[in-house]
């Protein structure tokens, strides 16, 4: 199938805001500062990574207008992990693969803590035979998402100007580099956790399985609502194009709720809920 390798841009710009927030954060402390990450992290978390980039930009669960759309993908594109449409054909294999009888190692989490994190944060995959992830026309042809992933590191120099002006350098060190750091590593480990506790059998609250699949997916009570409602995956891989994830009512999902508040708005239509619509075509309940 392919080899984890060597991301050399990827490894020494996660490195670089990895060695600051741990060098500068605990210099740099103040409850403001603290007050700034908080803030721009549940901003860039909820409204753009889980609700921007995941839920609408990947899988399209509901529509809102163009303008809308580029506000919310940019606030997610500060969460730091890429480019839109590089993130987009990252998830799109990962659901492939995690989809297929059998998985490799990358995509489907076998490897220990350790390792996952340095294939994470350090490297990419390799494919053996050439593999192209599926990838919607309007995106690869949107002149700004094209922008956005040659430019998207230069967004954070942006930010860092906006948190000089608004409180100096420590409102850079946590608005920036400690978010970031915090951010990634944050959704790194929902992922692992989410992966590995569906790979290994110990799923909480495992309600669906996808037949035939390598991973399942694992609701996860620890992440679920701190994670924006994303904790709540083995939902989200039984029903992959709905905006609710969390299904049931304790699930809580601030993602939706966001989205449930531009749908009484007018601002977002179509809004997908878990449905024989939104359900993957081989998921069933497991018990």
């Amino acid at each position: 199938m392919g080899r984890v390798v060597w991301n050399l841009p990827k490894s020494l710009w996660n490195l670089a805001f990895l060695l600051v927030a741990v060098g500068l954060g605990p210099l740099t402390f103040s409850w403001p500062a603290l007050a700034v990450f908080g803030l721009s992290t549940g901003l860039t978390l909820c409204l753009g990574h889980s609700v921007g980039a995941h839920r609408l930009l990947i899988h399209r669960s509901f529509r809102v207008p163009l303008a809308v759309e580029h506000a919310l993908v940019t606030l997610g594109i500060l969460v730091g992990m890429g480019g839109p449409i590089g993130l987009v054909k990252l998830h799109n294999a990962r659901d492939y693969f995690q989809n297929e009888p059998q998985c490799h190692p990358y995509f489907s989490v076998e490897r220990s803590l350790f390792r996952d994190w340095l294939n994470s944060m350090h490297g990419r995959f390799e494919y053996a035979v050439p593999f192209t992830p599926r990838l919607d026309p309007a995106i690869a042809n949107d002149a700004y998402y094209q922008w956005l992933e040659r430019h998207w590191r230069w967004l954070q120099v942006g930010c860092a100007g906006a948190m000089w002006w608004l409180g100096g350098f420590s409102f850079v060190v946590w608005g920036v580099f400690v978010r970031v750091v915090v951010s990634l590593h944050g959704h790194w480990l929902v992922g692992f956790v989410t992966h590995r506790r569906a790979h290994t059998g110990v799923v909480a609250d495992g309600r669906f399985s996808n037949h035939g699949s390598a991973i399942q997916g694992a609701n996860s009570a620890l992440f679920g609502a701190l994670s924006m409602g994303e904790g709540w995956h083995n939902n989200h891989h039984a029903f992959p194009r709905s905006a609710r994830i969390g299904i049931r009512w304790y699930e809580l999902d601030p993602g939706f709720w966001v989205i449930r508040l531009l749908e009484l708005l007018g601002v977002a239509t179509e809004v997908l809920r878990p449905s024989l619509k939104t359900r993957y075509r081989r998921a069933r309940l497991s018990r």
